[in-house]
């Protein structure tokens, strides 16, 4: 069997234990970049450590980011993995090394911006970009988690959304702030529909595509002046502002996010202690070098 018959295997083994279509379609993406660096059609079970080295080599030669050889890396033990168990091959690989990065956030500044309520002069899709910015402050949430978000899974009496849609696959139940219970209701009274109907839909009432939303998104954002547009950087910033300003801890933070592990969520924001922060004048030695100058030279 050669290596992309064995990938394609992998696959149609991976649809049919159900994973997300966004994962298959990674993994498709990423069979594309294999096929750059390693000869496909050679068998699998001739594959060795000495190619995959090369191939680390030649993505680094071709100045790939280290945390794009990282993911690549991980998915082809992934897929190895698979392989072993299925008998077509015995060769086991290492992952790469990621380099921890900061988050990209909204600022305070841009958020301001972003959350002014639109006149009532405003069309239908402004205000529901409006009311979606709201909403993926108010709890995390992916794209994709949004998109599929039906009229009956909102809960106001008991200020809560179910989540059926994730990447864990696994139904999740968040809370609504007050607030956004609050613009919700209004929202709910003016978008109005059938209780399967997705809440946050085109000006037709169908179901946001993802391109759909990705575009709303960029064009609520530069119409108000903040250049940055990144839908993923809102749950980063749910989890930045969650953590510093509302003093929450990350094992609740676990939970809104749906992570599995706490790893993924210390992984997935950098956790700042803000105690640590407040208190730092008083422990920095720079500051206490300057303090203690500023007392000499009266």
């Amino acid at each position: 069997m050669s290596f992309e018959e064995a990938y394609s295997a992998f696959i149609m083994d991976k649809t049919s234990y159900g994973v997300s279509d966004s994962t298959l379609k990674n993994y498709h993406n990423i069979f594309k970049t294999f096929k750059k660096y390693l000869d496909v059609s050679s068998p699998i079970s001739e594959l060795s450590k000495r190619e995959l080295n090369g191939m680390v080599v030649a993505m680094r030669k071709a100045k790939l980011a280290q945390n794009s050889i990282a993911t690549y890396t991980r998915m082809m033990k992934t897929f190895l993995t698979w392989c072993n168990n299925e008998g077509y091959s015995d060769l086991h690989w290492h992952n790469v090394k990621e380099i921890e990065t900061v988050k990209e956030i909204y600022t305070d500044a841009e958020l301001e911006k972003l959350l002014v309520k639109p006149s009532s002069s405003s069309s239908f899709c402004e205000y529901r970009n409006w009311v979606i910015i709201c909403f993926f402050l108010n709890s995390g949430c992916r794209a994709s988690t949004l998109r599929h978000i039906q009229n009956k899974d909102i809960d106001l009496d008991h200020r809560q959304v179910v989540f059926r849609h994730t990447k864990t696959k696994r139904i999740q139940v968040n809370p609504l702030c007050s607030q956004m219970v609050i613009i919700l209701r209004e929202y709910i009274n003016i978008r109005k529909g059938m209780s399967e109907n997705y809440l946050f839909c085109d000006q037709y009432g169908d179901q946001l595509s993802e391109n759909a939303l990705r575009l709303a998104v960029a064009h609520y954002n530069k119409s108000r002046g903040v250049k940055r547009t990144s839908i993923h950087a809102f749950r980063h910033t749910f989890a930045h502002k969650y953590l510093v300003d509302g003093n929450g801890d990350a094992f609740s933070l676990q939970k809104l996010l749906g992570h599995t592990t706490l790893r993924t969520t210390k992984h997935y924001c950098q956790i700042f202690n803000k105690d640590l922060a407040d208190k730092y004048d008083e422990k920095s030695p720079l500051a206490q070098l300057i303090r203690q100058r500023h007392r000499i030279q009266r």
